[in-house]
Formats: C-alpha cells, sequence, structure tokens
C-alpha cells in the first residue's frame, strides 16, 4: 500500500487474480489473490488498511487469472472457500472436474470489503496465449499490473 503520490506498486501472477486497489485520495495497494490468499482474507486485509490510512472509498481494477474450466481444484480445498465465500466458487472444469472460480472468490471477497470493481481483464489465462500461465503450459513470465495514486 502506498500514500505516495504518483508513486508506482505492482503484483506479478501467472494464473492467480492482480488486484490494484485505488481511492480518491490517492491511496494505491497491488494484491496478488491465488487461493491461499484469497482464504487468509487478503483482498479484505488490504481493503481495511486502505480504509484506516484515509480512503473514503477503494474501487479495484482485476487483472487476468485462471478461469474455472482450467483450474481443477480438490474438494479439500475447496471447502474452506465455500464455506467464506459461499457456492458459487465451486464449478467445473472443462474436463468434467471439480474447479475454483478463482475470479467469483475475488469478486466476493471485494463486495464483503465493500469494494467497488471498476475493471475487469475477465481472460483466463490459461486459454489466452496473449497470457503467462505456470498451469497450462509451465511459463516463467509474470503478467504485471501496475498502480499509482494520483491526488
Amino acid at each position: 500500500m502506498s500514500r505516495l503520490p504518483g508513486e508506482p506498486l505492482a503484483v506479478f501472477s501467472a494464473d492467480c487474480a492482480a488486484v490494484g486497489l485505488a481511492s480518491p485520495e490517492g491511496i494505491v495497494a497491488a494484491v496478488h489473490a491465488g487461493w491461499r490468499g484469497l482464504l487468509a482474507g487478503v483482498v479484505e486485509a488490504t481493503a481495511a488498511a486502505m480504509a484506516s490510512a484515509g480512503a473514503s472509498e477503494v474501487f479495484a481494477v482485476l487483472g487476468a487469472c485462471i478461469g474455472p474450466e482450467c483450474y481443477e481444484f480438490g474438494e479439500a480445498d475447496l471447502e474452506p472457500l465455500e464455506a467464506r465465500y459461499g457456492p458459487t466458487l465451486a464449478s467445473k472444469a472443462t474436463s468434467g472436474a471439480l474447479a475454483l472460480d478463482l475470479r467469483a472468490g475475488v469478486h466476493r471477497a471485494l463486495e464483503a470489503a465493500g469494494v467497488a470493481v471498476a475493471s475487469d481483464e475477465a481472460s483466463c489465462t490459461a486459454c489466452d496465449l496473449g497470457y503467462f500461465s505456470w498451469r497450462a503450459r509451465r511459463d516463467l513470465g509474470r503478467q504485471a499490473l501496475v498502480v499509482a495514486g494520483v491526488p
């Protein structure tokens, strides 16, 4: 998180969700939200820290992340996420296996934190060859989501 005008923050991801947060006061944050971070409440905690720092409102931009069609997921790991964010996180992969809808989870977390989504790049990193994907192709590169505050 930063309160310095024009000071950029970046978060790097391949299949996890990259979330940029900004407020009218110029307070910004960059969040890496994989399933473990989502479960730990990283999105909500960051929004709360921004509010404590003086943010009157917080808006989010979401980068591309892996879609449920490509994100097979174990039932034991999915259960606590469903308990926290609801059953809409459970999905089916193209293979027919149980899957996690990570983007839906980030949306639920933002909603719980009172954060409005200003922009959502709803592409699947595994399906769209324009993005890096560790799970689909073992890509070593990462996308960067950069935010900078302006008062």
